[in-house]
């Protein structure tokens, strides 16, 4: 199994839609950096933002997700309450080839402050908007930026395509828009 190089990267967003919109180039002015990097490429948050509350003293059962945990955010900036979390999801939509296993790790500008950004792996065959995880461990707010980066992701290519893909398994997450809550 290889990494994939910014060539590969490139090559798959240009021609065959990998990621949409495509950054070529890692931005920086100002902002926390996104965009094509050596051997990755650097993802951006939306506006969009479902933060963690507990106001209804809701029970977290991944099996039987209370919505109204969250409260829904439409912002540039979004505060994370101390030890708490919120969802939000890459402006980016991916299209993970069958022959491609994708990783996430958080970007290190968030992580040297306490902020922990946590995806599941991007299965060969998935598409859709990427729900990203942050968590604030910090005993103090924290600040999420949008449209900046939030996490790295990393092409890892296979030996050969899978027999079963993710669109194989017409997987619950195929193909998500928005901000995704836990599904059985």
């Amino acid at each position: 199994m290889a990494i994939m190089s910014d060539k590969w990267i490139r090559r798959m967003a240009t021609e065959h839609g990998m990621i949409e919109p495509f950054v070529e180039r890692q931005t920086r002015d100002g902002v926390i950096s996104y965009g094509l990097s050596s051997y990755g490429y650097d993802a951006r948050a939306t506006d969009e933002f479902k933060i963690f509350t507990n106001v209804e003293n809701a029970l977290v059962d991944p099996k039987n997700f209370d919505a109204k945990s969250f409260v829904d955010r439409k912002t540039d900036v979004c505060i994370i309450p101390p030890n708490s979390f919120a969802l939000t999801r890459t402006v980016e939509y991916f299209r993970v080839p069958k022959d491609v296993l994708v990783i996430c790790l958080g970007k290190s500008t968030y992580a040297r402050c306490g902020i922990i950004v946590n995806v599941t792996p991007l299965e060969p065959g998935w598409e859709g908007e990427v729900t990203i995880e942050i968590s604030n461990t910090t005993p103090l707010p924290a600040k999420i930026y949008a449209n900046e980066g939030i996490c790295q992701f990393l092409f890892l290519q296979g030996n050969e395509p899978c027999e079963t893909s993710y669109a194989d398994r017409a997987g619950k997450y195929m193909g998500q828009r928005g901000v995704t809550l836990p599904r059985l």
